[in-house]
C-alpha cells in the first residue's frame, strides 16, 4: 500500500467514531489530557498582550511564503547546500522513502533512531525501513509507547493520548520484560530511558522532522520538551531531515513570532524546554552528513485551491483538537489518518483528494472553536464548507448527470422557494399535510424515507396555522 493509501479513511468517519464514543475509558482518558492542556495553553496566552498581533503576523508570513514558494525553496536549497548539506526532492511519499532508505543503506546502517515527526508518519517511513531491513526506533516517549503497542498516533502533539498510566505500564512490562513497575510517570520514563540510551548511543543514522525550515540561513528547526530529540540530533554520524515545503520560512526574524506562537499553542510553555537549531554541518561538531529531504505528497494541490491553501499555514500545534468536541468524545483513530482532530479534517481530504475521504469534511460542528485557537489564523469552518461543497459536485459528476435524492430535494426546495407564491404554495400544503403526523403540538416520527432518521432522534414543531406572511397581510 501507498503512504497515500494508508492515509485513505478505510470506512466513514461516522462508522469509525460510533464504534469510539462507546468506549468509556478512552472517553475519560481524552477528557482529562485535552482538559489539562486547554488550561495550561489560557494561561499562557492571557499573559501576552499582543497574542492577536502575533496570530495575524504569523499568518501573514505563511501567507507570503505560500505566495512565492517557489522561490524560497530554490533559496532553501542553495542556503542549506553552502552550510555542506545536500537537499533531495520527493514528489510523494514512494520517492521520499527511497531516497531515505538508499541514504541509510550507503552508510551500510541497520539501526535508525527518529525523532517525533508526524510527516514521516505520513509516508510510512518506519513501514518502509522495514521492508529495506532497517530497524527504525522511536525516541519520543509517546511514539516509543505507540510503536511497542503496534498502534497509531492519535493526537498531533500527545500520540498516546488515548493511554492512561497504568495501560503503559502493562504496555512495559509485557513488551521490555521489565517486572515489579509501578505506573508512576517518573519509573515509566526511567524504563523507556534506559532502552533508549542504548539507540542513541550506538546508531549511525537518525531522521528528523521539522517544525521550520528558514530559506535565508538554511536552517532547520526541531521543537522539543525531552531531549530526545537533542540526542538524536547531535551524536549519529548522519542526519535526514524530512519537511514538507510549506515548514519553510523566509527568513531568520521569522522565527520571532513562531518561538512565541508554537509553544503557548501546543505545550502550554513560554518556551520550548529544547529548542535545536542546525545548519548544514561543521567539521567535528554534530553529525558528519546532514540530508534534507524537501516533500511534496500533494501539497502543490493544497496550494493550488484559493480557499483551500490557508491549510498549509499549519504548524502542528494541536491546539484545534484539543478544543474540538467531536475529536474529544471520538479520539485520534476515528479520522483514520496520521492527521486527526479539526486539522485533520481539512489537510486529509485535500492531500489525498476528497473523493478519497468524503465523510472527513462532516466531522465536525462548525463551532468555531478551533479557528478562535488557530495560532496562525486558519479558518478551519470555512474551509470545511468548502470542502463539503467538492464533496457534493465530485459525487454529481460521479452520478453522470444523475442526481441523488438528495440533490433533487434540494433543487426541488431552491425552485420552491425562488417565487413568493410558491413558497406560500407550499407551506399552505404542508400545513394541511402534517395533520396526520401532528401528536399534542409535535411532530413526533415521519414514517419511511430519509426524514425518519431525522425524526428518530428528535421531534419537531409544526408548521404553525398562520404564517407570518398571512400574519403580516392581515395586519397590512
Amino acid at each position: 500500500m501507498s503512504a497515500h493509501g494508508s492515509m485513505i479513511p478505510r470506512v466513514p468517519f461516522e462508522e469509525a467514531a460510533r464504534v469510539a464514543i462507546e468506549d468509556t475509558q478512552l472517553r475519560r482518558n481524552l477528557g482529562k489530557a485535552t482538559t489539562t492542556i486547554r488550561a495550561k495553553r489560557l494561561a499562557v496566552v492571557n499573559e501576552l498582550s499582543d497574542w492577536e498581533a502575533l496570530r495575524t503576523a504569523g499568518a501573514a508570513i505563511k501567507d507570503r511564503m505560500l505566495a512565492r514558494m517557489d522561490e524560497y525553496l530554490l533559496q532553501l536549497e542553495e542556503s542549506v547546500v553552502r552550510a555542506g548539506g545536500k537537499v533531495h526532492w520527493a514528489s510523494d511519499a514512494d520517492e521520499a522513502n527511497r531516497i531515505i532508505v538508499e541514504l541509510v543503506r550507503q552508510r551500510g546502517a541497520t539501526e535508525v533512531v527518529k525523532v517525533k515527526s508526524i510527516t514521516t508518519d505520513e509516508i510510512r517511513l518506519n513501514e518502509a525501513l522495514s521492508n529495506a531491513g532497517i530497524n527504525a526506533t522511536e525516541s519520543d516517549l509517546a511514539e516509543f509507547i505507540i510503536q511497542l503497542a503496534g498502534e497509531a498516533s492519535s493526537h498531533i502533539l500527545v500520540p498516546a493520548i488515548h493511554k492512561n498510566r497504568s495501560e503503559i505500564r502493562e504496555l512495559f512490562m509485557r513488551k521490555l520484560g521489565v517486572t515489579n513497575l509501578s505506573d508512576q510517570p517518573a519509573a515509566l520514563a526511567e524504563v523507556a530511558r534506559t532502552f533508549l540510551r542504548e539507540r542513541f548511543l550506538t546508531a549511525d543514522v537518525a531522521v528528523s522532522g521539522a517544525n521550520f525550515g528558514i530559506a535565508e540561513t538554511g536552517s532547520v528547526c526541531v521543537v522539543e520538551s525531552e531531549g530526545n530529540g537533542r540526542m538524536c540530533l547531535t551524536l549519529p554520524k548522519v542526519l535526514i531531515s524530512v519537511m514538507g515545503i510549506e515548514k519553510m520560512l523566509p527568513t531568520w526574524q521569522d522565527l520571532e513570532v513562531f518561538l512565541q506562537l508554537l509553544p503557548r499553542s501546543s505545550t502550554g510553555e513560554r518556551m520550548n524546554p529544547y529548542t535545536n537549531l542546525w545548519t548544514g554541518v561543521t567539521p567535528g561538531d554534530g553529525p558528519e552528513e546532514f540530508h534534507l529531504v524537501l516533500l511534496d505528497n500533494g501539497r502543490t494541490n493544497v496550494l493550488a485551491d484559493e480557499v483551500g491553501r490557508q491549510t498549509l499555514r499549519c504548524i502542528r500545534c494541536s491546539a484545534c483538537l484539543n478544543v474540538c468536541p467531536v475529536y474529544s468524545r471520538t479520539g485520534g483513530h476515528s479520522y483514520q489518518s496520521v492527521y486527526p482532530g479539526p486539522i485533520g479534517a481539512i489537510l486529509t481530504p485535500q492531500l489525498v483528494g476528497v473523493e478519497n475521504a468524503p465523510s472527513l469534511p462532516y466531522a465536525s460542528s462548525l463551532c468555531g472553536a478551533c479557528y478562535e485557537v488557530c495560532p496562525v489564523k486558519i479558518n478551519i469552518p470555512e474551509v470545511l464548507v468548502h470542502l463539503r461543497g467538492k464533496v457534493v459536485r465530485e459525487k454529481r459528476s460521479r452520478l453522470r448527470g444523475r442526481y441523488s435524492p438528495e440533490s433533487l430535494g434540494l433543487r426541488a426546495l431552491g425552485w420552491t422557494f425562488s417565487d413568493a407564491s410558491r413558497y406560500e404554495r407550499a407551506q399552505r400544503t404542508g400545513r394541511r399535510a402534517q395533520k396526520p403526523l401532528v401528536n399534542n403540538g409535535w411532530i413526533e416520527r415521519v414514517p419511511g424515507g430519509a426524514l425518519s432518521g431525522w425524526t428518530g432522534a428528535r421531534d419537531l414543531r409544526p408548521i404553525a396555522q398562520q404564517t407570518f406572511r398571512e400574519w403580516w397581510k392581515e395586519r397590512k
